[in-house]
């Protein structure tokens, strides 16, 4: 029909507004614990968590590309990523063994946060973009 408009999702530059600032957040995470673990690395902290925290951070940023891009591994490795962070918190959180050294005072939030983009990424008119 002439004249009809169609109403979906708000976008920006092509892409739905939730992946774009999903992605943005992605980045700023990122780039925040890269700079946390390279510090931890520095400082001589438990080397094993300041190295998880560089893998974390070069991980998000990678998926986080990909669903800048719309590729299927973006959202793939984003819900991946984001399950082991909530399951090393939990541990951690309960006092359960899990990776030496994740600060607990930071779990709520990063479970909170990791929750909310599952969420979001499992809604349909999101997995259809990334088919999924």
């Amino acid at each position: 029909m002439e004249g009809r408009q169609h109403f979906g999702p708000p976008s920006f530059r092509g892409r739905f507004f939730g992946v774009a600032a999903l992605v943005a957040a992605q980045y700023a995470i990122g780039a925040l614990h890269f700079g946390a673990g390279i510090a931890l690395l520095i400082l001589g902290t438990p080397e094993i968590y300041s190295v998880y925290t560089v893998v974390f951070s070069v991980l998000i940023t990678v998926f986080a590309y990909g669903l800048w891009k719309n590729m299927r591994i973006g959202w793939v490795g984003t819900v991946a990523v984001s399950v082991f962070v909530i399951a090393a918190d939990s541990l951690a959180l309960l006092d359960l063994p899990t990776i030496p050294g994740i600060p607990k005072f930071a779990g709520f939030g990063e479970i909170t946060y990791s929750v909310i983009a599952i969420v979001y990424l499992l809604q349909r008119h999101v997995r259809a973009k990334y088919k999924i």
